[in-house]
C-alpha cells in the first residue's frame, strides 16, 4: 500500500493510496474543525490527509471551549466513541454549576444568568480536545506543514502549496486554517473578516490561589463584569474533576486538574492597546491591571488577574466576520471549500466558535456521503454543505456580536454616564429580589 508523500523538494504528488474510496480530500489546518472533519473522513473511509504548520497539538492558544448538544451530537458522528468517552471524563458539566452573574466593576451583583440544571452543555481544554481528535486522526495528520497556498493544476485538479516547495493534490480541498486563512482568501480574493473593535488579555487563575472572601463571590460559576468605558472582563468556571461530566477517572486527560477560573479581559482596540500584542506575562499583566485601576475598578474584583499564571496572560485582537449570511463564504461552490473561522470568524463572546465548527465539519460529512452513493455530485455537495454554514455562521455572528457592541457603547460618553447610574440602581434592585 502506497502512502502520502510530502517531500521538501519541490513535486506534486496525488492524495491517493491503493485500495481507498474514490474520493481523496486535503485539510488545511488541524485546530478544532480541521481535525474533527478528518476524523470523520478517516471514521467513514475516505483518504483524507490534514496539514498543519504547527509540530505539536499541545501547543495551541486558548484555554477552555465549550461545546453544547448540538456540537456534541455532530462530535458523536465524527469520531470513535471511545474517544467521545475520553473527552466526557475530561469535561466540566455546567449542569453542576451555579447559575452565572453578573457584576458591576464595583463587584456589585447586577443579576444571575439561567438555571443551568437542565444543561447539556460541557467546557472542555482546548488543548485535551485537540488532542484527542489529533488521536482520532492518527497517521494521516502532518505536522510542520506549513501551507503557501491553493489552487488548481494544469488538469484542474485542486493542489496545496507548501512553504517547502511541495505539494499535494486531492479531489477536495478544505480549508480549517483559521481566522487568517489561507484557502478562504484565496477563494474570496481577499479577507473574509476584520478587526472588531476590540483587544483581549486571557489568563488562568486558580480557585486555591484567591482570597476566601474573592472564592465565595466568584463561586463555582462562571460571570461577566461590564464597566463604563468599554471595560470588561470575562471569567470562566473550569473543573473537569469535580464537575466531571462523565465520572469515570481513569478515562480523565485534563490539562485542568483543580477549580480554575479561565479569565478574559476586554478593551476596545486603540492605539493605547497596541503594544499589548507584543508582551506577555507579567508585563501584560502590569498593563492590563493599569488599565482597569484607571477606568476605577474595586481592587478586588482585579485580583482573579492579579493572581493569575503570569505565563498564562496573552493579549490577542478580536476578529469578526459579517454577520449578513449573504456576505459569508462569498464564492461558487466548487472542489476547494473552508469551513469554521476561515470562514465565519466569530468573537469568542458568544463561546461557540468551536463548536460551530464542529458542526460544520459533521455537515460536510453528511453532505459528502450522497457523493458516496452517487445521489449528488460534489459540486452540489459543497453547495448544500456551504449554504448551511452560512446560516449557522450568521447565527452565531449575530450573538457574539451583539456582546462586543454592548462593551462598546460603553466607551462612548453617553454610555459611560449610562453604565455608571444604571449599574448601582441593578444592584440594589438584585439585593432586594427575594
Amino acid at each position: 500500500m502506497s502512502t502520502i508523500e510530502t517531500k521538501v523538494e519541490p513535486r506534486q504528488v496525488p492524495l491517493a493510496r491503493e485500495g481507498s474510496p474514490s474520493m481523496h480530500v486535503a485539510v488545511v489546518g488541524g485546530g478544532i474543525g480541521g481535525l474533527a472533519l478528518s476524523a470523520g473522513l478517516r471514521r467513514n473511509g475516505f483518504d483524507v490527509a490534514v496539514f498543519d504548520r504547527d509540530t505539536d497539538v499541545a501547543a495551541t492558544g486558548g484555554y477552555h471551549i465549550t461545546l453544547d448538544e448540538r456540537a456534541q451530537s455532530a462530535l458523536e458522528r465524527l469520531v470513535p466513541p471511545q474517544i467521545m468517552r475520553r473527552l466526557l471524563a475530561s469535561g466540566s458539566a455546567l449542569r453542576m454549576r451555579e447559575r452565572d452573574a453578573f457584576w458591576d466593576h464595583r463587584g456589585r451583583l447586577i443579576g444571575h444568568g439561567p438555571d443551568l440544571t437542565g444543561s447539556a452543555s460541557v467546557d472542555f481544554d482546548r488543548i485535551t480536545l485537540r488532542t484527542l481528535l489529533a488521536e482520532a486522526v492518527g497517521d494521516d495528520l502532518r505536522l510542520g506543514k506549513e501551507v503557501s497556498g491553493v489552487d488548481h493544476d494544469e488538469h484542474g485538479t485542486p493542489r496545496v502549496q507548501f512553504a517547502d516547495g511541495s505539494s499535494v493534490t486531492a479531489d477536495l480541498v478544505v480549508g480549517a486554517d483559521g481566522a487568517h486563512s489561507v484557502v478562504a482568501q484565496h477563494l474570496a480574493a481577499g479577507p473574509t473578516n476584520s478587526p472588531a473593535g476590540i483587544i483581549g488579555v486571557s489568563g488562568r487563575t486558580r480557585l486555591e490561589d484567591l482570597s476566601p472572601a474573592e472564592r465565595k463571590r466568584l463561586g463555582s460559576r462562571s460571570a461577566l463584569a461590564i464597566g463604563p468605558r468599554g471595560a470588561a472582563l470575562y471569567i470562566g468556571f473550569l473543573d473537569p474533576v469535580g464537575n466531571a461530566a462523565l465520572d469515570a477517572p481513569d478515562l480523565r486527560m485534563s490539562v485542568t486538574t483543580c477549580p480554575t477560573y479561565i479569565w478574559g479581559a476586554m478593551f476596545p482596540d486603540t492605539a493605547d492597546t497596541e503594544p499589548w500584542q507584543d508582551l506577555r506575562g507579567e508585563q501584560l499583566q502590569t498593563a492590563l491591571l493599569d488599565r482597569f485601576g484607571d477606568r476605577k475598578w474595586a481592587g478586588h474584583t482585579l485580583e482573579v488577574i492579579a493572581r493569575a499564571d503570569r505565563e498564562s496572560v496573552t493579549a490577542f485582537r478580536f476578529t469578526a466576520a459579517s454577520t449578513d449570511a449573504a456576505d459569508l463564504a462569498p464564492w461558487r461552490a466548487g472542489s476547494i471549500t473552508a469551513l469554521g473561522d476561515a470562514v465565519h470568524a466569530t468573537p469568542p463572546t458568544a463561546g461557540m466558535g468551536a463548536g460551530a465548527a464542529i458542526r460544520d465539519a459533521a455537515d460536510l460529512l453528511d453532505q459528502l456521503g450522497a457523493t458516496a452513493d452517487g445521489t449528488a455530485s460534489l459540486t452540489d455537495a459543497v453547495g448544500s454543505f456551504e449554504a448551511g454554514m452560512r446560516q449557522r455562521g450568521s447565527e452565531m455572528l449575530t450573538l457574539a456580536m451583539k456582546t462586543v457592541r454592548r462593551i462598546l457603547v460603553t466607551d462612548t460618553p453617553l454610555g459611560a454616564a449610562a453604565t455608571a447610574v444604571a449599574t448601582p440602581i441593578l444592584a440594589a434592585a438584585t439585593r432586594l429580589r427575594p
